[in-house]
C-alpha cells in the first residue's frame, strides 16, 4: 500500500478517534447511564464501520480506482486501530484516573441490567444468582479489562473489515 493511502488511513483513524472520544465525554457528561444503552452501542459501531469504510473507498481513490483486497482491508483496519486505540485511551483516563467511581457506578449498573435480561429471559433465579455473583468480581474498567476489550473489538470490527476489503476491493480483471 502506498504511503500516502497509509497516511490517509492512519489521518481518518485520527478523525475516528477524535469523534468517539468526543462522543464517550459528552455522554459522560451528559448521562453516564447512557454508556450501557444498547443504541449507543450501535451507533459507535456504526459510525466506526463508515469510518472505515470511507477510510477503504479512498485509498481505492488515491490509488487511482484499482484496489487489492489487502489494500482495501489495510486501510480500514488501520483506520479502525488508530481510533478505537484513542477512544480506548481516553476511557481507561476518564474511568481509571478521573473518575473511578463512575466505573464502579457502571460496573453496577451492568449487573442490574444482567439480572433484569436474565429474569426477562426466563433463567432459573439460582442460575441468576450465580451469574450476578460472578460478574461481580469482574471489574470492566480495569487497565486489563479494558485492553482486553480492545482486543475484542479489533478482531470484531476486522471480521467487518474483511466483508468491507471485499467489496470496495476493484482490479483489472473480473476473477481477481
Amino acid at each position: 500500500m502506498e504511503q500516502t493511502s497509509k497516511s490517509a488511513a492512519i489521518n481518518y483513524g485520527v478523525y475516528l478517534g477524535a469523534f468517539t472520544s468526543l462522543i464517550t465525554i459528552v455522554v459522560y457528561g451528559i448521562n453516564i447511564d447512557l454508556f450501557i444503552s444498547v443504541w449507543l452501542g450501535i451507533l459507535v459501531f456504526i459510525i466506526v464501520v463508515a469510518f472505515g469504510a470511507v477510510s477503504a473507498l479512498n485509498s481505492r481513490k488515491l490509488l487511482g480506482g484499482l484496489i487489492s483486497f489487502k489494500q482495501s482491508f489495510s486501510s480500514y483496519f488501520i483506520t479502525i486501530t488508530v481510533g478505537t486505540l484513542i477512544s480506548s485511551v481516553v476511557g481507561v483516563i476518564i474511568f481509571t484516573y478521573i473518575d473511578p467511581e463512575a466505573a464502579a457506578y457502571l460496573n453496577e449498573q451492568v449487573l442490574i441490567l444482567t439480572k433484569k435480561t436474565m429474569e426477562r429471559m426466563g433463567v432459573p433465579q439460582e442460575t441468576i444468582i450465580a451469574a450476578i455473583e460472578e460478574a461481580s468480581k469482574k471489574d470492566n474498567f480495569t487497565l486489563g479489562a479494558q485492553t482486553q476489550a480492545f482486543v475484542f473489538r479489533l478482531v470484531f470490527y476486522a471480521v467487518i473489515g474483511l466483508i468491507v476489503g471485499l467489496i470496495v476491493k476493484k482490479t483489472e480483471s473480473k476473477d481477481a
